[in-house]
């Protein structure tokens, strides 16, 4: 077994139930919570959702609001003006040129507004049960650390996961690595000590 090997034994060993931490019901749901997400915690998303979803929850319904009217629900989640825009124009192309379904290939998931390929990559692997990594700033810090993938942007980062995994656990492995940087391999004071991964770690190592 090589140390990637290892390494991602370790994570599905630390996290056997890891997956998707907002919450959603459908494709659209989804595509909608993770355009939220952007430089803002799941846990602010859930919350904003919950009262959203209640009514607004196909494109169809989240067209019957005004920009003004959607920025006030999703305020709290910041850059709430471009996410209002995004989510509307995003509905529309829906309606309009996918019959009402959230598009399931990654090229069309990546024409709809606000949707770049981290997005789309979600949307794909776990609306759709695609193969893909998205590399958000979890997945992008715990990569560099360990070794997995080293790069200076999400792009490398992926081109570099997907070389040394196995594609059948793309997606698994983008959840292990969200959860391992949510729950020990912080930002700022990672909690080295009780990290049983610190012996692959190069931030460890340099400490």
């Amino acid at each position: 077994m090589n140390r990637n090997e290892e390494i991602l034994e370790e994570l599905a060993r630390l996290y056997p139930d890891a997956k998707p931490a907002l919450h959603f019901r459908s494709p659209y749901e989804l595509l909608v919570a993770v355009v939220l997400s952007a430089q803002c915690t799941d846990e602010r998303v859930n919350k904003v959702t919950a009262v959203l979803f209640e009514t607004y929850n196909t494109p169809e319904k989240m067209l019957t609001l005004t920009q003004e009217e959607l920025e006030r629900y999703i305020f709290s989640c910041g850059f709430y003006r471009n996410k209002a825009k995004h989510i509307l124009s995003a509905s529309a192309d829906i309606l309009t040129r996918y019959g009402g379904k959230v598009p399931d290939t990654l090229e069309e998931l990546q024409t709809l507004a606000g949707v770049g390929r981290k997005t789309a990559n979600v949307v794909y692997a776990v609306a759709f049960g695609g193969d893909a990594i998205a590399v958000d700033t979890h997945v992008f810090r715990v990569s560099n650390r360990l070794g997995l993938a080293e790069g200076k942007t999400p792009e490398k980062v992926e081109e570099g996961l997907m070389a040394v995994i196995p594609k059948s656990q793309w997606s698994d492995a983008h959840h292990f690595l969200i959860w391992h940087g949510r729950k020990v391999c912080h930002s700022q004071r990672p909690a080295c000590a009780e990290c049983t991964l610190k012996a692959f770690c190069k931030k460890y190592e340099n400490e």
